[in-house]
């Protein structure tokens, strides 16, 4: 039985991810609603001020926020929500303009662990930002169908039902015309769309997505299908739920850590291995007074609840899974947790998360793997690790993860959303 639900949330969530086809458009798309939450930006070359009220910073497809209720010490404890902005997709390389045999088409890198085949015969558009001459960039989003990746014809490979193999080089590379590539066509065309000179573009990073719209799916409408719920939809979820506590006065300081590059291990400067967190919460603690006794105190009282997409039980390959531990759509929330700390659950995670989901009223299931299929991983242990502030791992249960088009309980993202809320809110 689906856990009732408010459409408004998921109908908010499916205009999300429409709207938010790369890393860079999410942190867009979740500034605008913080923004109505009355959240502003600071710069990080700027100097902070330690008053009251939400902040947030961007740093290219990372987003911090955090909101200072009136009161705060130095010293107060914070309460994070984590999650990650990228998906597994094909990006554009360097030197896009490539072709063959007649047809033009764009040289393509396989970003994250991808499932190569879901991206076969898609209708694809193509999204990024292009950096300009002066040092800004502007966000392209061609969201119509303009590239394709087209598979060989059954006629052509008789033995392909028996096992598609595609070769990430010769076969991923999607076309979008006929004729002879020319160098710097596919730029010329990006920066007319964005309105901008083709000559100040002087670096891009661009990525394809599928232009096919999220949708309820289902006979009552009780599942969800869209690109990039790994792991947009924890991203939109701890958004709104930061939202709803800013204006509450929580005890402690909330704040949403959303991270790029989790899908390739986190390192980078906007990923969760990064500084950027760890700089956030060590500036907050100045502006408000304290050195390094009170951050110190600050980190030890703090959690963080580390969100991100998980498996749900999968019908037709059951034996994949663990057989006591079989999350469905649909049934709220799970507690993910992995001995080997491959998620960084422990036994006060799960009474930290049990007791939140127990004051929203949101149903909550465990979720391991089966002991002979390896483990994911997510930005949980990096956070704990190089913070030292205790963690635990929950997400959505899905189907199809890492594919172009994934799945979950059209309720879950609700119910996440109201469980983190409640963390926030203890």
């Amino acid at each position: 039985m689906t856990a009732p639900f408010d459409r408004a949330h998921t109908d908010d969530l499916m205009g999300f991810l429409a709207a938010s086809p790369t890393p860079y458009h999410a942190v867009a798309s979740a500034v605008q609603r913080l923004e109505k939450a009355g959240f502003r930006q600071v710069e990080e070359t700027a100097a902070w001020d330690g008053g009251a009220g939400g902040r947030y910073v961007t740093r290219g497809g990372a987003l911090v926020a955090w909101y200072v209720p009136e009161g705060a010490s130095p010293a107060t404890p914070f309460r994070i929500l984590g999650a990650h902005t990228d998906s597994p997709n094909l990006r554009v390389k360097p030197l896009p303009d490539t072709g063959r045999a007649g047809w033009k088409q764009i040289a393509v890198e396989i970003y994250g662990g991808t499932l190569l085949n879901t991206w076969l015969d898609r209708d694809l558009g193509l999204a990024g930002r292009l950096s300009l001459r002066d040092g800004s960039a502007v966000l392209v989003n061609v969201d119509r169908p303009l590239l394709r990746v087209p598979q060989l014809a059954v006629h052509l490979d008789r033995s392909v039902n028996d096992g598609l193999k595609l070769d990430r080089q010769q076969h991923m590379m999607p076309l979008w015309g006929i004729g002879s590539p020319r160098e710097g066509e596919l730029i010329e065309f990006l920066a007319g769309e964005t309105g901008v000179a083709p000559g100040d573009v002087i670096g891009f990073d661009l990525m394809v997505h599928s232009v096919e719209p999220p949708a309820y799916l289902g006979k009552d409408r009780e599942l969800l299908a869209g690109p990039r719920l790994d792991n947009l939809l924890s991203v939109h979820a701890a958004t709104a739920a930061l939202a709803a506590a800013a204006g509450r006065e929580p005890e402690f300081i909330p704040v949403l850590a959303a991270f790029d590059h989790e899908e390739n291990g986190s390192t980078s400067d906007t990923g969760a291995q990064g500084p950027l967190l760890g700089s956030v919460l060590k500036r907050s603690v100045h502006t408000r007074g304290g050195g390094y006794e009170e951050r110190a105190r600050a980190l030890a009282g703090s959690f963080c609840l580390s969100s991100d997409t998980g498996h749900s039980v999968h019908p037709n390959y059951p034996e994949r899974h663990d057989p006591t531990h079989r999350p469905l759509a649909g049934e709220g929330p799970i507690l993910k947790v992995n001995v080997n700390q491959r998620y960084a659950t422990d036994g006060t995670g799960r009474a930290v998360f049990a007791a939140a989901c127990e004051r929203a009223g949101v149903p909550w299931q465990s979720f391991v793997s089966h002991n002979s299929v390896p483990c994911g991983t997510t930005i949980g242990p990096i956070t704990a690790a190089r913070h030292g502030i205790a963690t635990v791992d929950v997400g959505v249960a899905i189907l199809s993860m890492h594919s172009a088009r994934e799945l979950c309980g059209a309720a879950d993202p609700y119910l996440l959303a109201n469980a983190m809320t409640a963390f926030l809110l203890p």
